[in-house]
This record gives structure tokens, sequence and C-alpha cells, in this order.
């Protein structure tokens, strides 16, 4: 059996003791006739695998089996294909997101909604994960991304990029629409770029100066430091700019998201597109909380088109495979501009 090199997850620890080890296991290979095989080029650093590694969402199930091999944000170019494979011949780049199989037959999958099947696979959740060197996918679950897309610009548009974008499309924009949007790290910075290009006026939120700076660069209106004194964040808010519209929330923090509740005004929307939990909230203000999860195989299509058109910028930093704890340990330390990357 051939051997690659993977970045494995024993057990659940702290990013600072190094819990990512780095081994030999066996190759995947393709064992139904519409499997490819991806010698990956790319993955992308998600911050939702440090909370992950670090054992923060052991009660919602993640990760779901030890030892696993994280990452769920793949670019790779197709070495091999079953002999059924349609879709994709050897030597084109493609992309996998978070989800990397669901059944095709439940009620979400005949929806177009496959990423909310309940038997679905999830990318970076057993030994099928991009901090390694090869991966097999359904060439139905695989999207296809131009020669011209370097590998560490279009593996973050794999779960930060279709995140970003699913949130907005929630959000209802429209022109001049005021949305605020909590959180400006990976996800953030192209929530910004998609809301701009709808014609948003977006205001960014971050407890982060250089993010606010990104932001600003990026096409925000305006950006306010993110404050845990939530009357005076509140009183600046409403003195600047009134209150917002809607709200889209990036950042894991129950504060944030219950502040971003109090940044709209009655009748509006905030989506939450992170782990948390829900807030007070009254209802006779009529105001509409929606979550919103990565996004359908049409979805990841439109986000390449958009991004491939509209030349969205992708900030990214690169690492080699070896340093992934390195990577995870910036990030956790907000030392990470927006995106990490990890080249095999």
């Amino acid at each position: 059996m051939e051997k690659m090199r993977a970045m494995v997850l024993e057990k659940c620890a702290m990013i600072e003791t190094n819990p990512l080890r780095l081994t030999q296991i066996d190759k995947h290979e393709i064992k139904r006739p519409n499997e490819i095989l991806i010698k990956i080029e790319a993955c992308g650093v998600c911050h939702s695998q440090l909370h992950g590694i670090e054992g923060d969402w052991r009660d919602i199930g993640i990760p779901s089996v030890l030892p696993t091999v994280p990452g769920h944000e793949i670019v790779g170019k197709v070495v091999q294909i079953g002999d059924n494979v349609t879709k994709f011949k050897i030597g084109d780049r493609v992309g996998i997101t978070p989800l990397l199989e669901a059944c095709r037959k439940c009620q979400y999958c005949n929806e177009g909604k496959e990423y909310l099947c309940e038997s679905s696979t999830i990318t970076g959740e057993s030994f099928k994960g991009g901090y390694t060197e090869y991966i097999t996918v359904m060439e139905d679950f695989a999207t296809r991304v131009p020669e011209t897309m370097k590998p560490e610009y279009a593996a973050p548009l794999f779960c930060a990029g279709i995140t970003a974008y699913k949130a907005v499309k929630a959000v209802e924009p429209k022109s001049h629409k005021k949305i605020g949007i909590f959180g400006i790290g990976g996800v953030g910075h192209m929530a910004i770029q998609f809301a701009k290009v709808e014609n948003c006026d977006v205001i960014a939120f971050s407890r982060s100066e250089k993010h606010l700076e990104i932001a600003k660069r990026l096409g925000a209106t305006d950006t306010i430091v993110f404050s845990k004194d939530q009357n005076k964040f509140l009183d600046k808010l409403k003195e600047k700019h009134g209150l917002l519209d809607a709200a889209i929330v990036f950042a894991p923090a129950n504060i944030v998201t219950d502040t971003a509740i109090k940044s709209i005004k009655k009748g509006g929307l905030v989506v939450i597109a992170t782990v948390g939990e829900r807030p007070a909230f009254m209802a006779f203000e009529e105001k509409t909380i929606r979550g919103t999860l990565i996004g359908s195989t049409k979805d990841m299509e439109q986000v390449i088109k958009i991004c491939d058109k509209k030349n969205i910028e992708v900030i990214s930093q690169t690492f080699p495979l070896e340093e992934a704890n390195e990577a995870l340990k910036k990030l956790k330390n907000s030392e990470i501009e927006a995106r990490a990357v990890l080249i095999p």
C-alpha cells in the first residue's frame, strides 16, 4: 500500500501542545467507479478546525471520530478517475467543500440543499481531510476551478468563500441596504466583497484594528471597533449610522450575536453563520434571526464564477503542511490577516 504524509489528530488538545502529528498514512485509492483521486495543491485553515482540534465543539459531535485528518477547503489536480467519471478528466483543477458526500435521496438532497443531508460525510472528520497529500471524492461533490486561479487563492473559497456568499444571500441584499458584518477574518473579508457586488452599504465590526483596515480597503463604508461594553458600542453605532437594516455574525461569541441583534432596526434581519447560543429575542420587535451553513454544489459554482469575474480578493498566507500547528497557533492569536493556507 502506498503511503502519504498527513497531519493527524489523535486526541483533542490545546494547539499550543502541537496536537497534530506528521504521520505516514495509507494513500487514498479510488474505490467506486464515479470517484476521482485528487493530488492536493492547497488546503485552507478554517477557524472551525481550531475549535474541533481543541475540543470546544465535542458537545455537537465535532470531531465525530478520532484519529482524524483535519482540513475541509481543498484544491488540487485530478490525477486518476474512476471508470464511470464523465465530469472531469485527468489534469483538471478541482475543489472540495466541507461537504464530502450526501445521500442524494432525502428531502434535503431533493430540494438542492444537500449540505443539510442528515447522512452527509464531512470533509476533515475522518482520514478524508485536507491536511495531507491526496483525497478521493465522488465527481458530483467536486467543483471545477479555472486554471488561472492559483491554488492558494482558490482553496479558501471552498469554505470561507461559500460561507460568506451564502450569508450575504441570506441577508437579502439590495442596493444601499445597510449591513453590519461582525467578525472580519477569513470569512468576513470575503463577505464584505460579496455584499459590495450587491451594492450594499457595509459597516464592519472587529476587535482588531488590523482587520478593520483590511475591511476599509475592501470597500466597507465604515468600520467600528467592537466593544464588550454593549451600551457604549450601540450608542456609537446609533450616533454614526442609526440602526442597521441587517447584520451577519461570523464571530463565534454569544456577546457578539446578542449585540448584533440589538444593532438592527425593528423588522430587521440577523444572519448567524457560526456556532453559538441564541441570546435574548423580543418577538414584538419583528426581527428575524436566520441561520446559514455553507451551500450547495450549485452555490459553489456561483462563488467560483463571481470571484473569477469580479476579481474578489482573497487574502492568504501560505505555510508548508508540516507547519499546520504553527498556522493554527497564529490563527488563534489573531496573527493571520485573513486565511492561512497549507501547501503539501
